[in-house]
């Protein structure tokens, strides 16, 4: 079964609710979609939304290198070689992990297309479902507790909130959410590389009795070294994040003693599938456990995503909710959440279908 078309376009998705984060604010958003076309009239559905910020390429970026000649040596390639067309790819595209993530995506679910069956079931899935966090901005402490009733009125359990003030700040927030629900929520936060070690320690210490579950890249991204220093029990409940970007860089971080205790695998970081589970397995080697992240992107690749982290049995947290606030998409299908637990829809390949 053979590629016999790439289609490749942008597709703009306004929020419906607006945030912000440690360095900007996001009202909307645009997914470069990637079809590829088959003989016997399947089609293999890929997304991508990089973040410029984290990997230096913008999705203008992404739409201007994957042109119609750059794309060609995929025509013709059998569908079924998937190992062989994932390290073609990279080789294509090897500065570009948004065109690689789009493509990549697309590759894989036209593969378990090809045979009849769920993604999850080509990768080999450890996990039936699992909880996902959804995520509260950089806000003040009415807008924060607001919002938060609304999850915990949709099923949510679990709450990622995003910090970047000083750690005073953003302690009183954890302890208002404290305050207002007890533990009904699993609470874990995102710095996004705001403090420096000492504010990592403090902050360590002083969420102690908050039961924080992990604290996502409090330290800058190339601050490896001084991650490494930290105290152990600092280290273990440190996610990697913009510091891991590639298969080399989860290499690097799991060096002992390793850098943090989890690892944040994102497909617009490493460029899709076939990466981010080099990454895992180097992980699972050095004990390190799995998080699952993501932009504001399509349920394309977040469901793409999913089957990735259900292949791995070292998943522990999934943060997949960065298509609940799209206004519009391309796809349904793709996952079922209820009460805050994430499972695959079914379905062959990603199991999602065009609107």
């Amino acid at each position: 079964m053979r590629i016999t078309e790439i289609r490749i376009r942008r597709e703009p998705m306004a929020l419906t609710r607006p945030y912000s984060i440690a360095y900007k604010t996001v009202s909307e958003v645009e997914n470069c979609v990637v079809e590829l076309a088959a003989e016997g009239g399947l089609t293999g559905y890929g997304a991508s939304n990089p973040s410029e910020y984290v990997v230096g390429e913008s999705l203008d970026d992404t739409l201007r290198t994957l042109t119609p000649e750059a794309c060609a040596p995929l025509i013709g390639r059998d569908v079924r070689l998937l190992r062989p067309l994932t390290e073609l790819i990279e080789s294509m595209f090897p500065t570009s992990p948004g065109s690689r993530a789009a493509l990549d995506i697309a590759l894989h679910d036209l593969h378990a297309k090809a045979f009849g069956v769920p993604l999850g079931e080509v990768l080999g899935r450890y996990h039936d479902a699992l909880p996902t966090s959804i995520t509260i901005g950089i806000k003040g402490v009415a807008d924060t507790l607001e919002e938060a009733a609304e999850y915990l009125g949709r099923g949510f359990r679990n709450l990622k909130v995003k910090l970047g003030s000083t750690p005073e700040e953003d302690l009183e927030r954890l302890r208002k959410l404290r305050e207002r629900f007890g533990y009904q929520f699993d609470i874990r936060v995102d710095a996004n590389q705001a403090y420096d070690a000492v504010q990592a320690v403090q902050f360590h210490q002083e969420s102690m009795p908050l039961r924080i579950e992990l604290t996502e890249q409090p330290l800058p991204a190339t601050a490896v070294a001084e991650m490494r220093q930290l105290p152990d029990a600092v280290r273990s409940s440190i996610a990697a994040d913009e510091s891991l970007v590639t298969p080399l860089d989860a290499l690097l971080l799991a060096q002992g003693p390793a850098a943090c205790g989890i690892f944040n695998i994102k497909l617009m970081k490493c460029g899709g599938i076939a990466p981010a589970l080099r990454i895992a397995d180097i992980a699972r080697l050095a004990g390190i456990r799995l998080m699952w992240g993501c932009n504001d992107e399509s349920i394309i690749s977040i469901a793409a995503a999913l089957h990735a982290a259900f292949a791995c049995p070292h998943t522990r947290y999934l943060d997949l909710d960065g298509s609940l606030d799209l206004a519009r998409d391309v796809v349904r299908g793709g996952f079922i959440i209820e009460d805050g637990m994430m499972r695959p829809a079914g379905g062959p390949g990603l199991g999602v279908e065009p609107l």
